[in-house]
């Protein structure tokens, strides 16, 4: 298939006059009786709750939406995967942008946790670049993601249809081997989906150039445009190439997408097929009011032993270890997830929670984005979060693609207010439950059961020991070796090269010499300590053992000796 032809770009019109609110209805937009009545004053606090984004002009009409796959101009590789992985028909977002993606548009995509995103970027930016070839160090796709997690499942989702098309698809995050990672990109990397801090060293180490990069894709645009990442992001982004298409996508897009929006994105195709608020039927959102810090931890206990899998948020890494601690020692299967695991413990706790070998997921928001795990039915906030966007991110790992869950948040009394404020900029209406630990209520909502008290224990995998090999290489003197066996003598040096003799004898034990000029070395056998020669100006020394390894002669002020006897 011929990549198709991008229509020409019309000239940037940047105007952010109409505040068209985007998607399906006006959830989480504007609620001002959230106002204190009788107080005469606005509290001063972040905007609340959030504002959709503002809707950017554009002069090209979007392109109607696709029903099926194959109506799509695809490779036939590509439909033929989609099958193969059960894809029979598109996701409503996947629908709205497919037509517009693989026409070159530029594109603006909203759509739930779980809802196809991934794919949604990801088989256009395949079916555009499928036919090329990148060169060493030069990527012609990027995909830009905030969290080592999410790059991985993006890669892990991408991979059959990446083979299906004969692309390579390299990933680049940190807490990993930088070194491979750069000879990855050596080989020549066609799509490159990576995390803003990693790639800006390998750019900045000479062995990534961004140049060639014709599609751009940020996954989660809005954290990406949070300040602790526009730095980042808009320094890459200037480096691709002009005139290339780019695509954000996200499961909330608000204003904070605006800067971004305006200055990378041309002509824009804006798809929303869910409010902001990520309203999702099948999930169930339940707030339960604890008495004390006491009651939180065996309600927290109780819900983790439940019979399935369950994900519990809490705010800091220490937090999660402790937790985790204290679940293990009640016989839960219990592991942390946070950042500051290593990349490969991170990797085995997921593998671990995804097969069942852990039960409890005890995690920071490092798992709130891009953490897809079949069949998970409830998200716990044992800390409510701070922010209505990571609530809804986290809840998105549950209620995934059609399937229910439940969303189950733990309120001490002084935090009431503030999930309540949290829950109105979220545009969700939880259920409200004041429980305690032994109550039925609890069961029924979340599946709690007291924990055996039987410490648990998950296996880790023991390390893989590197081959040692027989016997122990020798070292290497500058002059050369020589080897001897029993009490005959060894090695004797000429013109400063070393040349090996064998003595016959008694005795099981082998010598081993090394001299350079002049220098010469005996074995008596055995194993034992090595002895030292001292050489002269004129000559080199002799080292001798009594039995054993490696006798060293220093270097005399001209012509050094060196012996060593085994």
């Amino acid at each position: 298939m011929a990549n198709p032809a991008r229509p020409p770009r019309p000239t940037r019109n940047r105007s952010a006059s109409a505040s068209v609110s985007a998607g399906a209805g006006n959830a989480g937009r504007n609620s001002r009786g959230g106002r204190s009545g009788g107080k005469g004053r606005v509290p001063e606090r972040r905007p609340t709750p959030p504002q959709e984004f503002t809707m950017p002009e554009n002069t090209t009409p979007a392109l109607p939406a696709a029903a099926t796959f194959a109506e799509l101009d695809m490779q036939a590789g590509l439909l033929k995967t989609l099958t193969e992985q059960g894809v029979t028909e598109p996701f409503p977002i996947q629908g709205a942008t497919l037509p517009n993606s693989l026409a070159g548009r530029d594109l603006l995509g909203r759509g739930r946790t779980g809802s196809g995103k991934t794919l949604a970027f990801g088989l256009p930016m395949l079916a555009r670049t499928a036919g090329l070839k990148a060169e060493p160090r030069m990527p012609l796709a990027l995909v830009l993601v905030p969290t080592r997690e999410l790059a991985q499942q993006v890669t892990d989702a991408l991979t059959p249809y990446a083979g299906a098309v004969r692309l390579r698809l390299t990933t680049v995050v940190g807490g990993m081997s930088i070194s491979r990672q750069a000879s990855s990109l050596r080989r020549g990397a066609d799509v490159v989906v990576a995390t803003p801090g990693r790639l800006k060293d390998l750019i900045e180490r000479g062995d990534c150039d961004l140049s060639e990069v014709r599609i751009t894709v940020l996954d989660e645009a809005d954290q990406m445009a949070d300040m602790g990442f526009m730095p980042q992001v808009t320094a890459l982004l200037k480096q691709v190439a002009p005139g290339g298409q780019t695509m954000l996508f996200s499961a909330t897009l608000d204003r904070n997408v605006d800067r971004l929006v305006r200055q990378f994105l041309t002509d824009p195709v804006v798809h929303s097929v869910d409010p902001s608020a990520g309203a999702v039927t099948t999930m169930e959102h339940h707030v339960l009011h604890v008495l004390d810090e006491t009651d939180k931890k065996a309600v927290t206990a109780r819900i983790a032993a439940r019979e399935g899998r369950v994900i519990l948020f809490v705010d800091t890494k220490r937090s999660a270890d402790r937790l985790a601690k204290r679940l293990l020692a009640s016989g839960v299967l219990a592991a942390p997830l946070h950042g500051g695991r290593s990349q490969p413990q991170r990797n085995r706790t997921l593998e671990q929670f995804k097969d069942g070998r852990v039960t409890a997921l005890v995690a920071t928001n490092v798992a709130a984005r891009g953490i897809h795990v079949d069949d998970l039915g409830l998200v716990v906030n044992v800390d409510p979060p701070t922010e209505h966007k990571d609530y809804l991110h986290r809840g998105g790992r549950t209620a995934r693609a059609g399937e229910s869950g439940s969303v189950v948040t733990l309120v001490l009394p002084e935090q009431k207010r503030d999930v309540t404020r949290l829950m109105r900029d979220a545009g969700i209406r939880p259920q409200t439950t004041q429980v305690k630990s032994t109550d039925e209520e609890l069961v029924r909502i979340t599946g709690a059961r007291e924990p055996s008290g039987v410490p648990a224990v998950i296996e880790v995998p023991e390390p893989t020991a590197p081959a040692v090999s027989g016997a122990r290489k020798p070292r290497r003197s500058r002059g050369g070796s020589g080897r001897g066996q029993g009490a005959g003598q060894a090695g004797r040096t000429q013109a400063g090269r070393a040349q090996a003799g064998r003595g016959d004898g008694g005795g099981q034990s082998g010598g081993r010499g090394q001299a350079v000029q002049g220098g010469r070395s005996q074995g008596a056998g055995g194993r034992g300590q090595g002895g030292r020669g001292q050489g002269g100006p004129g000559q080199g020394g002799a080292g001798q053992s009594a039995g054993g390894r490696g006798g060293r002669a220093r270097r005399g002020p001209r012509d050094a000796g060196r012996g060593a006897a085994a």
